[in-house]
């Protein structure tokens, strides 16, 4: 059973459109839309009126979208795509330290809780046994760059991998910027607590952050996320 012709030639209008159809097809489509002489009869055989429409709506859609433009993006697109990234980053080192956390809690932590009362049992043992033979250690000397047990420190900045430079305002003032660091010592999220917020300043601010490296914040010694403040010149370029 042969198909419908109409149901051939409307599926073959957006490669006619397009002229990626060959030259007999691009014939056999026009003469069943616009119609043609029989060379036999010398009649004119009309087209197809419901073809003729269809066809008719595709070149009018087609004449509307070469009109449209191509969308310009954003002036700031890559510096939110870089922070998104950056954000993404941070949040599945989170999940990282979460799962490991909580393998810590089920399976570590019990067993060190036993191995820690029976070594605290020890060692009232032994420092009984100590003190009663009159036996006192001397104190060691604690040297002025020993951190601390459960010392936790702040991110500190490092070095840029750009040219560190005043932010260029409307007027001449200090821009402080809370930033978001990760454990990486990267910079992931900041905001500006004071000094100009418009769309100019922050892309300035941007591009000085997620070029700047940090020492990350630690916790046992272990790095983790934190937050710094900086704080940035911002100079006015008006005569």
């Amino acid at each position: 059973m042969n198909p419908n012709p109409c149901t051939t030639i409307q599926a073959s209008f957006s490669a006619y459109l397009d002229g990626a159809v060959s030259g007999l097809e691009m014939q056999d489509i026009s003469r069943h839309i616009e119609g043609f002489e029989d060379s036999a009869s010398g009649r004119r055989i009309a087209g197809c009126e419901t073809c003729a429409r269809e066809f008719a709506a595709w070149h009018l859609t087609q004449d509307a979208l070469s009109t449209l433009r191509p969308a310009k993006p954003p002036a700031d697109l890559g510096l939110k795509l870089r922070l998104a990234i950056s954000r993404e980053h941070a949040h599945r080192h989170s999940r990282l330290l979460d799962q490991v956390s909580l393998a810590w809690d089920n399976a570590v932590r019990p067993i060190l809780v036993q191995v820690s009362a029976g070594i605290a049992g020890t060692v009232v043992l032994v420092g009984g046994i100590l003190l009663l033979l009159g036996v006192v250690a001397a104190p060691r000397e604690v040297l002025a760059n020993d951190e601390p047990l459960g010392a936790i420190t702040a991110p500190h900045y490092l070095y840029s991998m750009i040219t560190p430079g005043a932010i260029v305002t409307g007027r001449n003032t200090a821009i402080i910027v809370e930033a978001s660091v990760d454990s990486t010592g990267r910079v992931y999220d900041y905001t500006i607590v004071s000094g100009p917020q418009d769309d100019a300043v922050r892309v300035q601010v941007a591009n000085q952050l997620l070029g700047s490296v940090f020492q990350p914040a630690s916790v046992f010694g272990l790095p983790v996320r934190g937050r710094v403040v900086v704080t940035f010149a911002g100079i006015s370029v008006r005569g």
